[in-house]
């Protein structure tokens, strides 16, 4: 099996466990969750310093979800990578499971409850500080959703960050384009939003949020003196074409028969190797 084929196999079983979480009594945030897929896979088997066997280890990197209502995408990714047993990823929508659709502390793998938007962002910078007062090469990553960049303390902090020059800080705006209400720029309008970081002394790249090889040429990079802010673009919903770029995907509790034509559609989707 080749990489690319191996990858794509792990991308597939995440969507898949993200639709069975969406099955549960509770629901879950689809559309937000299936458009991380690639972000959270590069990051957590390519890019971070992390071990599942020591998930609070002392030397690890620091992902902070700050769009929390993408919490089953980071479970799913978590059971993929060896953080969390398949059977507590089972659990997540069952009375007395340890998982919630925000991501809980006390949860191997999730560094802080996250959810309340706007907060990831202030909360890296005092990661970020806090690792250059104690000498740290470790570097701390912050997921945001484009939405939740409406919010005034991103910008508090993005300010702070660039100020402070925090060069082991990297954020990742999931750019899908959609919020919970509409379109961001029918909302309250982002654009130009390079320029926006780039004006609060943050060193901006584009990535194809879906891409692997493009994610893998930002997220592991670093500019002394700069934060860095990767803005990825990707598909609310990716993987079921039929609510791709869909507002309604935002939440989904699918019934019986949503869940079978879901996974029928990422069982067409299985990668064939090549050789």
């Amino acid at each position: 099996m080749t990489a690319a084929t191996d990858f794509a196999a792990a991308a597939l079983r995440v969507r898949r466990r993200i639709v069975a979480m969406c099955a549960s009594p509770s629901g879950g945030h689809l559309g937000g969750s299936m458009s991380l897929v690639e972000i959270l896979l590069v990051l957590y088997r390519e890019v971070m310093l992390v071990d599942p066997a020591r998930p609070g280890g002392p030397d690890r990197d620091v992902l902070l979800l700050s769009k929390g209502h993408g919490a089953i995408g980071l479970y799913a990714v978590l059971a993929e990578c060896g953080f969390l047993p398949e059977a507590l990823v089972d659990s997540y929508g069952l009375p007395g499971s340890r998982l919630m659709a925000h991501p809980p502390p006390g949860v191997p793998g999730i560094e802080a409850p996250t959810g309340a938007l706007g907060h990831g962002l202030p909360l890296g910078v005092g990661v970020a500080l806090g690792l250059r007062l104690t000498g740290s090469a470790r570097r701390c990553f912050v997921i945001l959703g484009d939405g939740e960049l409406q919010e005034g303390s991103v910008w508090e902090a993005a300010m702070a960050a660039g100020g402070y020059g925090l060069d082991r800080l990297t954020a990742v705006v999931d750019r899908n384009g959609l919020q919970i209400t509409g379109a961001t720029e029918s909302v309250v309008g982002l654009e130009p939003l390079a320029g926006k970081w780039e004006s609060f002394g943050w060193r901006v790249v584009t990535a194809d949020g879906h891409d692997p090889a493009s994610l893998r040429a930002v997220l592991g990079s670093t500019t002394p003196g700069r934060p860095t802010v990767v803005l990825a673009a990707t598909i609310k919903g990716k993987g079921l074409p039929y609510v791709e770029n869909k507002v309604h995907s935002h939440f989904a509790r699918l019934g019986g028969a949503q869940l079978r034509r879901a996974m029928s559609t990422l069982d067409l989707a299985e990668p064939r190797d090549p050789s």
